[in-house]
């Protein structure tokens, strides 16, 4: 888009493909996390863990792919409608300066910025999630392509872009320090990337100067040494994440384990009092399928790293304790059936 043509944008105008594509996209995954189980108006940290929000014993232990992951998700239905509606009002106008493809890639590279940033200042105490880095990033590039535009551009025009595309960012992140729950470090990650960015990858119609590739060349080298310092002082995970789903699995195994040994308990128990099994076939049985799975349960249970960091360390102790206490009892029983003297059957009196 030519600087001549800025006066023509409004709010009227169709909105490009590319932020229309973002939206959708957005909005599905939003659906498709309601239909998963997750909560209209909110969802917990739970589930928000479970589809890909930024976390850092999560995204430290190896899961970078969070990092892009967490810019698609939103905790409730406020949150994508607030965000879905500044993307679409700085969206079309930004994409129409830069193009689809380099709007793109400010969009995407300021959110995984803005989720760097706040893995390192947010450290081990938040989950986050949310296309507002993004979008701050969207913002950040219209301030800087207006800005280098100035001059060719009708005085109205750049006020009202200019300074109003200024005081979205700065209200909102001002607000970030006063409302409780807002990952401000995002913001202003997603917004200095947008900026850089932007002057990078601004088109060659509006550079005023032969000298701005070297500009554009000191710029980009201080991000990417801001990039540097963030990878080398991420935070040091509290506990990995890992080793936690690994319990969560294995007490879900238990719980599935336990439902289907009682079944098979009173399976037996039953066949017992029919007289249709002798007392060492449920023994055998109860060995076979109660006793063991019990037993293996509480191996594997006990195989898991035993760090009291984990949330599910507490949880971990009860259900070894449960598998150890059910193995053991089942035992027990069988062993009694085993004890119990064969009475021979009464003759039937002629």
């Amino acid at each position: 888009m030519t600087p001549e043509r800025i006066t023509s944008i409004s709010f009227r105008a169709p909105v490009p493909p590319m932020t229309k594509g973002l939206i959708a996209l957005n909005v599905l995954v939003f659906v498709v996390m309601l239909l998963g189980g997750a909560g209209f108006w909110h969802s917990p940290n739970t589930v928000q863990l479970t589809w890909g929000a930024n976390f850092a014993p999560a995204t430290a232990d190896g899961q970078w792919w969070r990092l892009f992951s967490a810019m698609f998700l939103h905790f409730g239905a406020l949150h994508l409608g607030m965000n879905m509606l500044a993307l679409w009002d700085g969206g079309k106008l930004v994409e129409r300066m830069f193009g689809p493809g380099r709007f793109l890639s400010i969009y995407l590279l300021s959110g995984v910025a803005g989720n760097l940033l706040s893995l390192v200042i947010q450290g081990n105490d938040a989950v986050s999630g949310g296309a507002s880095g993004a979008i701050f990033g969207i913002y950040g590039a219209l301030l800087v392509y207006v800005w280098f535009a100035r001059h060719q551009m009708q005085t109205r025009e750049f006020r009202w872009l200019f300074w109003g595309a200024l005081a979205f960012s700065a209200l909102t992140i001002g607000m970030g320090y006063i409302v409780p729950g807002i990952d401000n470090s995002a913001h202003i990650g997603g917004f200095l990337t947008g900026m850089v960015i932007a002057v990078i990858l601004l088109p060659s119609a509006i550079l005023t100067s032969k000298y701005f590739l070297l500009t554009q060349l000191l710029i980009g080298t201080a991000w990417v040494a801001g990039l540097f310092a963030l990878l080398t002082h991420l935070p040091t995970p509290k506990y990995r994440w890992q080793q936690e789903i690994a319990i969560q699995e294995q007490v879900q195994k238990l719980q599935r384990i336990d439902q289907q040994a009682q079944g098979r308990w009173r399976q037996i128990m039953l066949e017992g009092r029919e007289g249709s099994v002798s007392f060492d076939e449920m023994a055998a049985q109860i060995d076979a399928q109660v006793s063991t799975p019990y037993e293996e349960s509480f191996e594997t249970l006990s195989a898991l790293p035993e760090d009291p960091k984990l949330p599910s360390a507490a949880l971990l102790e009860q259900a070894k304790a449960y598998a150890l206490k059910r193995s053991e009892a089942s035992k027990a029983a069988a062993d009694q059936l085993r004890n119990v003297p064969f009475m021979p059957a009464k003759p039937t009196p002629p």
